[in-house]
């Protein structure tokens, strides 16, 4: 192909690609618009640029918003297309600030330094903007009990113990779990009292039950390929469907028991568990809600964001 035929085509999947996010951004402001005009009482913001001694710059720009809310996490919070966070700003009028990462594992954010440092970077821009925060929300746990090492939590199937492996699970979720969940929530805590003067409302949970089918990311393609549960189980001789959700729910209901026991430390009541157990089917009817094997379709995403919407509301 000449250059010349090259970039004109070039030029034209620019434009095709560019119409086509713009439309599917209207469509979501529509959204928005809809939800503030339901909102009982938006935050009206009003940000002016000012020169070193003072003087405005243009003109003062002006939104309204549900509140605006700071993101850690995981791909709950960093998915393709559809997610809890994206929802929440075109379905609920937020305004998030993110630095979620798909595949970060709890231990990564508590000790691997990273998205603490753009976390409080997050919060100082926004208090920069004159804005205090409603809330801070982390999503995070799954890395560390799915994926490679997830047959490490079984015993074979064939065992006189078939089934999790008391032991191990104790460990991975009370002791090595709920250290890095103390942690990163002591350092969010630290850091919003230090730069907002306050300790903000924190926003934690821990999924839904999943259906082990052996379903990746775009059957096994992409940034999250996948799948994350089927080769453990198959690995540990777990062959039936029914018998892999039987025991991925109750991975995921002691997940859930130990971040559901984390308000009650004393020095975190200010964080609020959002429940998402049996938001998402796991009947015949599972796939209209799980994408795959750790992620909602859209429409569970909006599901399990109308959940958090709710807590988020509830806030003083």
């Amino acid at each position: 192909m000449a250059r010349d035929a090259m970039e004109a085509m070039a030029r034209e999947i620019g434009r095709t690609n560019a119409a086509q996010v713009l439309r599917s951004r209207d469509e979501a402001l529509a959204l928005r618009a809809k939800a503030l005009s339901a909102l009982p009482r938006p935050v009206h913001l009003t940000v002016q640029a000012v020169t070193a001694d003072g003087a405005p710059v243009g003109d003062a720009a002006k939104t309204s918003t549900a509140g605006v809310l700071i993101a850690e996490g995981d791909s709950w919070f960093d998915y393709p297309f559809h997610d809890v966070l994206k929802e929440l700003e075109d379905r609920h009028a937020y305004d998030v600030e993110s630095v979620a990462h798909h595949g970060d594992p709890i231990e990564e954010m508590a000790f691997g330094g990273n998205q603490l440092e753009e976390f409080t970077r997050r919060v100082e821009k926004v208090l920069r903007r004159g804005t205090v925060p409603k809330a801070i929300l982390i999503s995070g746990g799954g890395n560390d009990v799915a994926g490679p090492a997830f047959g490490m939590l079984l015993n074979h199937a064939r065992s006189a113990v078939a089934g999790l492996n008391d032991s191990v699970v104790e460990g991975v979720i009370e002791q090595r779990l709920r250290a890095a969940y103390v942690t990163i929530l002591s350092a969010a805590t630290e850091i919003c009292r230090h730069k907002a003067g306050k300790a903000l409302p924190i926003l934690v949970h821990g999924y839904d039950y999943p259906v082990p089918d052996g379903r990746g990311f775009m059957g096994g393609w992409g940034p999250l390929p996948g799948p994350w549960l089927e080769p453990g189980f198959r690995e540990k001789g777990f062959d039936k469907l029914q018998r892999r959700i039987a025991i991925a729910h109750d991975l995921i209901e002691r997940l859930n028991g130990m971040i559901e026991s984390l308000p009650a430390l004393g020095d975190l009541a200010h964080v609020r568990y959002v429940n998402l157990r049996n938001t998402l089917r796991t009947d015949t009817q599972y796939a209209d809600w799980w994408a795959n094997e750790l992620h909602p379709t859209p429409r569970g995403f909006l599901a399990i964001a109308e959940k958090f919407a709710a807590v988020l509301a509830a806030l003083p």
